[in-house]
């Protein structure tokens, strides 16, 4: 029953023995005060009663649609978590399976045979490759990498003795890291098959001092290894 009838009912209890006391005289109307009164406070109890009761249920309300808001944002970091840990686990694998593949091409080193070798020179001070670098570098690819499969270039770099030491091995680096830029770029030699490394001005080709001497071991020596049958034995080139 809604507040507003149980008020309406009250209401008409109260009009009907406020009449009978009219019709009864003064003891009547005392009486009759006597029993109107705890009916009221009762229904006044009621109606407070009811009004917490609709005001509990309102907040039970808000506080459920509260807890649909959470678990629904909830749910959607669950989905973000588990599609991040999904890219994960599929970058993992892609890592695992490019690891493989290299490991698959180049099997044992072991057995890998040395092939055609190509010695390139540089200028003093200078890490930049000259034309007659560039065509050393291309007619060795075309003499020996040609259609092998199982294969890798080792790249080291060398500088002559002017210079520190420091110096001089980082500008061998840089040597042959020229190199194998070329070749990766020009020549589309895959990255995981160039091995590059920098001895500085140690492993000399002329013991010399002089001019001649020096010349020659400011250079980069590219050796081909394969293990695929019939590894050609290519004669060395060189600028």
């Amino acid at each position: 029953m809604h507040t507003e009838e149980k008020i309406m009912k009250r209401y008409s209890a109260i009009a009907l023995l406020a009449a009978v006391a009219m019709l009864g005289g003064c003891a009547t109307k005392k009486y009759v005060a006597q029993q109107i009164q705890p009916v009221s406070q009762k229904l006044d109890q009621v109606d407070s009663e009811q009004k917490a009761t609709a005001k509990q249920l309102q907040d039970t309300d808000t506080r459920l649609s509260g807890t649909d808001e959470l678990a629904k944002g909830a749910d959607a970091n669950a989905s973000k978590a588990l599609g991040e840990i999904n890219q994960t686990n599929g970058r993992v694998d892609s890592a695992d399976n490019q690891i493989n593949q290299i490991n698959n091409t180049l099997g044992n080193l072991g057995n890998y045979k040395q092939g055609g070798m190509a010695t390139v020179n540089f200028k003093s001070n200078s890490a930049k490759l000259t034309p007659d670098a560039t065509q050393a570098l291309d007619a060795f690819v075309q003499q020996n990498v040609g259609n092998a499969k199982r294969y890798y270039l080792a790249i080291a770099g060398f500088t002559d003795k002017m210079g520190s030491d420091v110096y001089n091995l980082a500008l061998s680096r840089r040597r042959a890291e020229a190199v194998q830029t070329y070749l990766v770029g020009q020549h589309n030699i895959p990255l995981f098959r160039v091995q590059v490394v920098g001895f500085g001005e140690e492993k000399p080709v002329d013991d010399g001092k002089g001019k001649d001497a020096r010349a020659k071991n400011r250079r980069v020596e590219v050796t081909f290894y394969s293990n695929d049958a019939g590894t050609p034995s290519s004669a060395p080139a060189s600028q």
